[in-house]
């Protein structure tokens, strides 16, 4: 049985990857502004209603993993923000936004669980496509993407500093999942992958991938977008 943390469990993916960790016997926080009443009322999740982007609601993250857990198996960075904007229309608000979930929500959920990770422990970031460097882009996606892009950087650094303590950080940049967010970016689009298929190859990836990769970015995806 392990400790697992995810978030943006609300919806999509997230909610998947809770069930299904849940359901195989793992623990799991939930961490998403809104929780659905299935995974409050599951005996493996806990849930708690924060935004990720606040210091004070980070603080009750560290509180409960300090007085619950006191260790981490595993963190899955799931949640994710997206504005579909021509960028000359995109104002350094929006960029604000859209980076404070992406990018410093996973820094810093990753520094406060810092000292509960232990050797073996696997920090899961999920980028995009978008955020690959040579991958095909697409109009209007500047600041998502931008910040996608940005998560792989800092997770190959994070790689890099604590591979002495046997923490393997790596990404998974996904490529299209039919989601809710995807219908956002383009809308009308049907994906190859539902939600619940792409959250069985996390689950899987986050229980066995760091054997074999850290500072990695595994590209996942089987179409454009």
């Amino acid at each position: 049985m392990k400790n697992i943390i995810i978030t943006g469990t609300s919806r999509g993916i997230g909610y998947e990857l809770a069930l299904q960790f849940a359901k195989s016997g793992h623990q799991v926080l939930a961490l998403s502004r809104k929780t659905p009443r299935i995974l409050i009322e599951h005996p493996n999740i806990s849930c708690l209603s924060v935004d990720l982007s606040t210091e004070d609601d980070l603080i009750k993250i560290a509180n409960f993993v300090a007085t619950t857990w006191k260790k981490i198996d595993g963190i899955i960075h799931n949640a994710g923000g997206l504005i579909l904007k021509p960028f000359a229309e995109t104002t350094q608000k929006d960029f604000e936004s859209i980076y404070r979930i992406n990018v410093f929500a996973v820094a810093n959920l990753t520094r406060i669980c810092l000292p509960y990770l232990q050797k073996g422990s696997h920090v899961v970031t999920i980028s995009s496509m978008g955020g690959i460097q040579g991958s095909l882009k697409f109009a209007g996606l500047a600041a998502y993407s931008s910040s996608k892009g940005a998560v792989i950087t800092l997770t190959e650094l994070l790689a890099e500093e604590y591979k002495e303590r046997g923490i393997a950080f790596n990404v998974l940049a996904l490529g299209a999942v039919q989601t809710e967010m995807l219908n956002e970016a383009f809308p009308g689009y049907q994906a190859p992958l539902s939600a619940a298929e792409m959250a069985h190859y996390i689950y899987d990836f986050t229980l066995t991938g760091n054997k074999y990769f850290n500072g990695k970015v595994i590209q996942v995806s089987s179409s454009n977008p």
